[in-house]
């Protein structure tokens, strides 16, 4: 799978992670949920590192549709609690 982090760039992370990355997900989830901004940036900022140490960058001369797509480490609560589906940001 390909995930986009804004700003940044694109990561292809085997669906084999898909498990780890929920799980990151849910607890960046209830972050949000809770309106906990500390929790919140912890946990997308643990989300993130996971998927660029799981995920092998793609040249930047690359563009490759993106199943996914996370918010930079700059983005506040608010901005994602707008980007939130009912199954946080990763589906599944």
């Amino acid at each position: 799978m390909i995930i986009r982090i804004f700003g940044e760039g694109q990561y292809r992370v085997t669906d084999a992670h898909l498990d780890e990355l929920n799980e990151l997900d849910s607890v960046l989830q209830a972050a949000v949920d809770r309106g906990d901004e500390e929790a919140f940036t912890l946990s997308l900022r643990e989300l993130l590192e996971t998927v660029r140490r799981l995920g092998s960058p793609l040249p930047s001369d690359v563009l490759a549709p993106s199943e996914l797509v996370l918010p930079d480490e700059d983005t506040t609560l608010d901005e994602v609690k707008e980007l939130l589906s009912s199954e946080g940001l990763i589906p599944g």
